[in-house]
């Protein structure tokens, strides 16, 4: 997990091998989203706001699991 600078989410972790990618949000709530490509998450990490990037491109495209 690494630690991101944003109003919505504290950190994100990507495992490549099983596309799986994990999202801490503030309040302490962790997602995983299952079938990530690799694309999605550098897209995640390099964008100018990590919390719009996660709702526009990622929230409602893949399967998701609260853990």
């Amino acid at each position: 997990m690494h630690s991101v600078e944003s109003s919505n989410l504290i950190a994100v972790g990507y495992d490549e091998e099983r596309m799986v990618l994990r999202v801490e949000f503030k309040g302490g709530v962790t997602y995983d989203y299952f079938d990530v490509p690799l694309r999605e998450y550098q897209g995640l990490m390099g964008a100018g706001s990590h919390g719009e990037y996660m709702n526009v491109h990622i929230r409602t495209s893949y399967r998701y699991q609260r853990l």
